[in-house]
């Protein structure tokens, strides 16, 4: 799903180390032809989706004696290490440390680093 003005995603702020993933379409039949009942790929530990939307990373934090130092400029941010994982890229992640979100009536999850297995990643998408 791709951030319009239409919708509402691009007010929505995934923080930390975090990313807010949609699950990726899973076929209801097998391949013998069986039909599998609503859910049961969602019950498995290992899922698959695609990445909406990426917090800004880990936060490295500011050292103690460097606070008080008053020739520093006061709008200096917080500087964080980026994740790995971007926009569109497509994310094999552990359920067990995801959180599931229904918003807007889609199911997203949101989900910690270090819950990505694997990331596949079309260079195509970012030229």
């Amino acid at each position: 799903m791709e951030i319009t003005g239409e919708n509402k995603l691009r007010n929505l702020i995934v923080v930390g180390d975090r990313m807010l993933i949609k699950l990726a379409r899973h076929t209801s039949k097998t391949k013998g032809g069986l039909l599998l009942p609503p859910g049961y790929k969602e019950k498995e530990e290992v899922q698959s989706g695609y990445v909406i939307k990426v917090g800004p990373g880990y936060p490295i934090p500011i050292p103690a004696d460097d606070a008080d130092e008053s020739w520093k400029s006061v709008d200096e941010k917080i500087k964080y290490i980026p994740l790995q994982a971007k926009e569109g890229d497509l994310a094999i992640f552990m359920q067990k440390g995801a959180v599931e979100v229904i918003y807007e009536n889609e199911k997203y999850f949101i989900v910690p680093q270090h819950s990505i297995l694997l990331l596949e990643r079309d260079d195509s998408l970012f030229e």
